[in-house]
């Protein structure tokens, strides 16, 4: 294809155990997925229906260290399970739902938090507290044909060593199938789209020099320095 401006390089993820790579298209977030952090965002932690926002695809991190991004004075982290697409589709039913997943991840939904707090105020669009550059670190993809579609373990973050947030996959109030048929509702999923399915309680802030530990059991480890 001849294009007016030079292409750029389709961002991607490393897979777990191969030299191929995973290209990026769309990255979806979903917010307070888990009650506690729900309750420590002033939420309610009912099962309502779950609200996405979105991430640019440039906004991922595979490299293990991010910049401390401008425009804020109140970095904070959230570790995720991360689920990445291999297939798509409109109104997925939820029982088809995981036919779709090629793999998981372990994934930080890096927040300016303050820029975040003052749009919310106004009542406008959180994007430029949620999709900033850099705001999207990620592990290596373990595929599903491997590890399965985990629904149970462990999800952890220290920060320096120092516990931060710890909470268990059992705890998403949407589990990976319903969040992806729920989303498939509202847009047609593609190949590549990457989903991030919401963070335990204990977000809090970071400063230049951390160093985050992210880990999700049977998934992966992230470890990610602050520049």
């Amino acid at each position: 294809m001849k294009t007016v401006i030079p292409a750029w390089e389709v961002p991607a993820v490393p897979v777990a155990g191969s030299a191929a790579r995973f290209p990026v298209r769309r990255i979806y977030c979903v917010g307070r997925n888990y009650a506690e952090h729900a309750r420590e965002m002033g939420g309610h932690p009912e099962r309502e229906p779950p609200f996405f926002f979105m991430k640019p695809a440039e906004a991922v991190v595979t490299d293990g260290r991010m910049a401390y991004p401008p425009m804020t004075a109140d970095l904070q982290h959230e570790v995720e399970l991360v689920v990445a697409l291999a297939c798509g589709g409109r109104d997925i039913p939820a029982a088809e739902a995981l036919d779709c997943v090629f793999g998981y991840a372990v994934g930080l939904d890096m927040t300016r938090r303050d820029v975040q707090a003052e749009l919310k105020a106004k009542g406008r669009s959180w994007e430029m507290g949620k999709a900033f550059d850099q705001s999207a670190p990620i592990s290596a993809i373990a595929p599903a044909a491997r590890i399965g579609h985990p629904q149970r373990g462990a999800i952890t973050l220290t920060v320096n060593s120092q516990p931060r947030q710890h909470g268990d996959l059992a705890d998403m109030i949407w589990p990976v199938a319903d969040i992806i048929a729920r989303l498939s509702g509202y847009v047609t999923l593609q190949p590549g789209d990457l989903i991030f399915t919401g963070t335990p309680a204990g977000v809090g802030k970071v400063e230049r020099g951390d160093r985050l530990e992210g880990a999700v059991e049977g998934v992966g480890e992230l470890s990610v320095a602050i520049a």
